[in-house]
């Protein structure tokens, strides 16, 4: 099937045509129509290529009584400003109002069995400090006169996790994925704490910060979300060197905000991907000094005497190849998506000399000066938009927490993906690139182009359910996405949640 590209709901085109033919139904065989039909599938031979439009109470004998022309030049018209199989129905709350739910065909990933190979990746090296080096990966360089997109990791990941992005909205976007420091290949390439041959004994394993002095270069570091808030400030004034769209999953969700709460004048806009609302256990020693002084340590190097071992424990458990296994499965919704190279990468980075202690640093690091709240509430007060992108079988970070978002920030876009699980960017990048690129066109058209599943700017008011088509590796995937209006509320989507289930009730009773 011809895949189609924009991002706007039903258009007049196929409105004129559903009502073409209905009424040419409805004149010639009335009797044959009924309310209550399920929609069916009508199949127009266009260019020697099947097409399939969606309609609500329309039979296919109907296309005899129409001419096909009429519903080629229908059709064709429709190519190039729209992307939905459906009619006009269905943009409004389907959960309410029960109707049927148009599908959506999206583009899929680059397809390298077909020779196309997406946006070619560069990996890159940034030296920010004296032994500070920072890892990232770029797409799209060419696109001078595009947008700036930023990709912030997770825990645990880097600039590995956002390839599907780098290979895909780099055919459109200027792109970017970076390393945190202590993270992926941003780990020092040299030891913080070197120990003396002698102070070594036959056998132990050598692993990097578990000595007793610190190195000039490595004074006062901690792996805090202040220190990749700072990095990510400098590595868009130094290397992208203007402002930016801001994208982050989990961890890096939290230091998108936070970078946006504490530098608006840099950021374009911000999309958390299953953010996480909380980072660090320590208090900020800036919030509050007193009970700072409580915690001797704070993930300074080297490490006290008193955590090494206890590092050493952990560490063995958490980099064991079946534990990160163990996690990946739990956080991928759909296991059938392909996992096999961001087990391997994170393995090797598990794998560095330096990487157990910097997960100490990281886990004792404070927590930063704004609460996730805080950093949301200055990112509205400085009119930053924001895109709200969740996968609804997180098992971390739950739906509420998104909804919560939601609830603070009405008017951002908030769109519920299913099934996905933490990472949605990586197990459904079709879905969330679709939506990205979509979010940042109507930013950039200063919303002379409609936000993706929309068909205007009334439709933000509304809730729409749609689920979305697209090729992968030879087969159909179809995901549901729910997309939250201005007017929802924690009551309507109970009230949704009730009606669906007493309907579900009503069908299987018949």
């Amino acid at each position: 099937m011809e895949i189609l590209s924009c991002h706007s709901a039903p258009c007049c085109h196929v409105v004129n045509l559903r009502r073409k033919l209905v009424e040419k139904c409805s004149s010639s065989h009335h009797s044959k129509l009924s309310a209550a039909r399920k929609p069916r599938v009508l199949c127009v031979i266009i260019n020697s290529k099947w097409e399939t439009l969606r309609y609500s109470n329309l039979d296919p004998f109907c296309l005899k009584n129409l001419g096909q022309n009429q519903v080629s030049r229908s059709f064709n018209a429709l190519q190039g400003s729209q992307d939905v199989i459906g009619g006009e129905e269905g943009v409004r709350n389907v959960t309410e109002r029960g109707e049927s739910k148009p599908r959506v065909l999206i583009p899929g990933l680059p397809d390298e069995s077909n020779g196309d190979y997406g946006a070619l990746i560069s990996s890159c090296f940034w030296e920010w400090k004296p032994k500070l080096n920072v890892h990232y990966k770029k797409s799209g360089s060419e696109n001078v006169n595009s947008p700036p997109v930023l990709f912030l990791p997770g825990f645990g990941v880097g600039s590995f996790h956002y390839e599907k992005q780098l290979k895909d909205l780099g055919r459109d976007f200027r792109v970017w994925a970076v390393d945190f420091l202590g993270q992926g290949m941003s780990l020092p390439s040299e030891d913080p704490t070197p120990r003396s041959e002698g102070g070594i004994s036959e056998g132990e394993n050598f692993v990097w910060g578990f000595g007793d002095e610190t190195e000039p270069w490595a004074n006062n570091l901690v792996y805090s979300i202040d220190l990749w808030q700072d990095q990510v400030r400098y590595f868009i004034e130094e290397v992208i060197r203007e402002p930016v769209y801001i994208a982050g999953n989990s961890l890096g969700g939290y230091v998108a905000l936070y970078f946006a709460a504490c530098n608006p004048h840099l950021v374009k806009g911000v999309t958390l991907l299953n953010a996480t609302p909380f980072w660090g256990f320590l208090p900020n020693p800036i919030r509050s000094p007193r009970l700072a002084r409580m915690f001797p340590w704070t993930g300074t190097f080297p490490l006290p005497t008193s955590v090494r071992k206890l590092t050493e424990i952990v560490w063995q458990k958490i980099s064991d190849p079946r534990s990160i296994g163990d996690v990946l499965e739990q956080v991928y919704a759909d296991h059938s998506t392909n996992v096999d190279k961001v087990f391997s990468q994170i393995l090797e980075t598990t794998q560095h000399p330096a990487a157990a202690a910097s997960f100490a640093s990281i886990m004792f690091a404070p927590q930063g000066q704004l609460s996730f709240k805080e950093a949301l509430s200055r990112c509205q007060m400085n009119n930053i938009p924001i895109c709200l992108m969740y996968g609804k079988e997180d098992p971390w970070v739950k739906p509420v927490w998104g909804l919560k978002v939601k609830k603070q920030l009405p008017e951002a876009p908030y769109y519920e993906i299913s099934p996905a699980g933490h990472c949605p960017h990586d197990e459904v990048p079709e879905v969330v690139n679709y939506l990205l690129r979509g979010w940042i066109r109507n930013l950039e058209s200063r919303g002379s182009v409609a936000l993706p599943l929309l068909d205007g700017p009334d439709g933000i008011q509304y809730d729409i359910a749609r689920d979305l088509e697209f090729d992968r590796e030879g087969s159909r995937k179809s995901v549901r996405v729910h997309f939250f209006g201005s007017r929802f509320s924690s009551w309507n989507r109970i009230s949704s949640f009730i009606k669906s289930r007493f309907k579900d009730m009503r069908i299987k009773s018949q």
